[in-house]
């Protein structure tokens, strides 16, 4: 992955180490293993390339684990019936990458967070959202196909989002685009072979997701505790006041608004809260890839972390959604019922998509 960093900007970067921070000029990010400013590296060539290679394998796993949840047949019923994914796609592409921005501008990040911010807000919906969605009772189908979908657009808006974006912080030269291009095709076709297995030798989907699911829990564990030791004190870099905030308020933002643009399009109680979700819950298993692999560790240094502090406040708000919705079933009978209809005669039978 070498043509991958081959990128050239001039900026000035805040770099924090310890309880220091200076100003380091970046003059080039193209062809250097060793850069001539922004983060100094923490960790050796061998121990770079063994966290590149398992935040990689996190990425396939994941994506095909999430292929295996997908039907064609349920995809088929919502492109029948678009509107809830048209709208789905237009949050998640338009509420979360202009809060990003907002974000970044408000707390006045540095270069370097900036992107880590920004590339977080333009990936596409990640499959922790249908979790999240089937413990809020929402539309799976929706929550399934919205996440096929903005994984598929991702190849082409999210460059073009991170252009148009990171114009506003004078960076759009600094982005490894090539290489943020290569990691979303490398979501597409594990998401492919997931969606084949679960096609042809559907038995098969649940022992693969179980697997998976064994390999992500133990592939996590270890890239934490080799960033651990290999990143010491400067993790203190991820954990700042305002990448914090940022963590903090983005999911919470695109929750809000993902519901509230889906009530404004008057779609039904199930498609409110699958959209509100799908719309804060970001695919962090490709934004941890792209920073670590795109990037060279001098430019993003201990920033490819910034999705797993995302990743905290986005399951803690998900999870208090999910306990006040549950609180207000206590209380309230639920007014709608799940529809069927017939696909392909009387083959499968599906939800109606109603939104």
């Amino acid at each position: 992955m070498a043509d991958v960093m081959n990128q050239t900007t001039t900026h000035q970067a805040v770099v924090s180490d310890g309880a220091t921070s200076h100003y380091i000029n970046v003059t080039s990010w193209r062809n250097s293993t060793s850069a001539s400013g922004g983060f100094q590296s923490p960790f050796s060539p061998a121990m770079d390339m063994a966290i590149s290679v398992i935040t990689i394998i996190i990425l396939f796993i994941t994506m095909v684990s999430l292929g295996c949840t997908m039907e064609i047949a349920k995809i088929k019923a919502h492109i029948l019936r678009p509107k809830g994914v048209a709208i789905a796609v237009v949050a998640q592409f338009g509420i979360m990458p202009l809060t990003a921005f907002s974000l970044a501008k408000a707390l006045q990040l540095n270069p370097s967070e900036a992107v880590a911010v920004l590339i977080c807000g333009c990936c596409p919906g990640g499959n922790l959202s249908n979790v999240f969605a089937l413990a809020l009772q929402g539309d799976m189908n929706l929550s399934i196909v919205m996440t096929t979908c903005s994984t598929v657009l991702a190849l082409v808006m999210m460059p073009i989002l991170l252009y148009l974006y990171c114009k506003g912080f004078e960076l759009e030269n600094a982005v490894p685009y090539k290489g943020i291009m290569i990691a979303l095709l490398m979501t597409l076709v594990p998401c492919g072979v997931g969606i084949a297995i679960n096609h042809w030798i559907p038995h098969w989907s649940k022992m693969v997701i179980k697997i998976g699911l064994s390999i992500l829990l133990i592939a996590s564990i270890a890239i934490g505790v080799m960033s651990g030791i290999t990143i010491g004190t400067s993790v203190w870099v991820v954990l700042s006041p305002n990448l914090m905030v940022a963590a903090c308020l983005m999911p919470l933002i695109g929750y809000f608004l993902g519901f509230l643009m889906s009530y404004l399009c008057k779609l039904n109680g199930q498609c409110q809260r699958t959209i509100a979700v799908e719309t804060g819950c970001q695919n962090i298993q490709l934004c941890a890839t792209i920073l670590k692999v795109a990037f060279l560790p001098e430019v993003i240094g201990p920033l490819y972390l910034f999705p797993l502090l995302y990743i905290v406040f986005q399951g803690g708000e998900a999870l208090l959604l999910v306990l006040l919705y549950r609180c207000y079933r206590m209380f309230h009978r639920p007014a709608e019922e799940p529809s069927y209809w017939a696909v392909n005669g009387n083959v499968e039978a599906v939800k109606v998509p109603a939104c």
